[in-house]
């Protein structure tokens, strides 16, 4: 244990916590659907609701982490996350629940920001590659959080008390590995724009990259997993949140060796291959007929997507000229943008064309990282 109470342990940990939470939710839409009767198109609204939340909390957060401190951010706003997961539960009416959804989106990009933040710094401090795994271990959390919706509905457990505790309980763990001392730097109140768009190549990776295909595709996944197995195969909502923790688990496996893949094969290849590997995974969910199929198209998906991220990331921290706040937030406006509206942008495709049709979009965007990824490669010196 000591040897983990790290910085590099508490970055983790945060990630950690920060995607465990995201999966409890996640693996629980069944559970709302049920409840409220929400045809895909509500849905998608209410999603949108989260979506709206967490992208006007990116600048913010941007500029609160570089003043505060990226470290002290973070930590910050975890108990605030927990206290906003536990208010899904308890809403009464589709309306509530939407103002409900976006203060939890709300709390879940500003932590984001803030973590990526803090994590960009222990990365150049130890100067080694870090962000892959940082982001390997949000899959991680992603994929055990979807795991305790699996147990919680196979037991009979309401979605508050399954919040309630799983949150509870993360939060404390996390809290173990993150009471370390890190001294972030502070950039002054009035450095830089208030809202700074990505100039340049980071405008490429942000609009590229993340936000037009590998976001588009998390966001989907974490949000329409369940409710594609549930209701296009037909498997019962316990076996439904599996399809997440399988996405989530080859997020975990990919992002771990992803260092050694970046070493080996250079960002363009490495993206080159994972836009493959999520066009075929694509492709197998969308033709599938069972649960086994579909399961293997999530682990192709959750492989392929899994270094976008992470190289965009440290892309926008390693550029020059603004505060590291503002740079990760600018990014994530365009990324994770891009991983919030996909959700609702396929709740509106599904009404159009059924929802198995719809995830023809994911296949799409991954072809556009194999053919645009060079825009991840490195500009050379001199």
């Amino acid at each position: 244990m000591p040897k983990l109470v790290t910085p590099v342990g508490a970055v983790c940990a945060m990630f950690a916590l920060n995607g465990g939470l995201f999966g409890v939710w996640a693996s629980r839409i069944p559970a709302f659907t049920a409840e409220f009767a929400l045809t895909p198109g509500t849905l998608g609204l209410l999603l949108l609701c989260l979506a709206g939340g967490a992208i006007l909390s990116f600048p913010v957060a941007g500029r609160l982490s570089d003043r505060m401190g990226a470290a002290a951010l973070t930590k910050g706003l975890a108990p605030l996350y927990v206290a906003a997961l536990c208010l899904l539960a308890v809403a009464p009416n589709v309306p509530l629940l939407a103002a409900a959804l976006a203060l939890y989106g709300a709390f879940y990009g500003a932590m984001d920001v803030a973590m990526n933040s803090w994590g960009a710094e222990v990365e150049q401090a130890r100067q080694r590659h870090l962000m892959s795994r940082f982001h390997a271990l949000y899959s991680l959390g992603a994929g055990l959080g979807a795991a305790t919706g699996y147990a919680a509905v196979s037991l009979g457990i309401a979605p508050g008390l399954h919040f309630l505790c799983v949150g509870g309980a993360a939060t404390a763990l996390a809290w173990v590995f993150a009471r370390v001392p890190w001294a972030s730097a502070r950039a002054a109140a009035d450095e830089g724009p208030r809202f700074a768009i990505p100039r340049g190549p980071l405008l490429i990776v942000g609009l590229v990259a993340l936000a037009l295909a590998a976001a588009v595709g998390e966001g989907a996944m974490a949000d329409w997993s369940a409710v594609f197995l549930a209701d296009v195969t037909g498997t019962s909502d316990a076996l439904a949140a599996l399809g997440y923790a399988c996405f989530s688990v080859a997020m975990v496996v990919t992002r771990l060796s992803g260092p050694a893949l970046i070493a080996t094969l250079g960002p363009a290849r490495t993206a080159q291959f994972s836009g493959g590997f999520a066009a075929a995974g694509a492709a197998l969910i969308v033709w599938s007929e069972g649960l086994p199929v579909a399961l293997l198209g999530f682990g192709l998906l959750g492989a392929g997507y899994a270094t976008i991220m992470p190289l965009a990331f440290s892309r926008a921290a390693a550029g020059a000229g603004r505060a590291q706040g503002r740079a990760i937030a600018s990014v994530a406006t365009l990324g994770y943008g891009g991983m919030l509206l996909g959700p609702p942008l396929i709740g509106a495709l599904a009404e159009l064309v059924g929802l198995r049709h719809a995830f023809l979009l994911l296949a799409g965007l991954s072809l556009l990282i194999v053919l645009l990824s060079g825009v991840l490669q490195p500009e050379r010196e001199g």
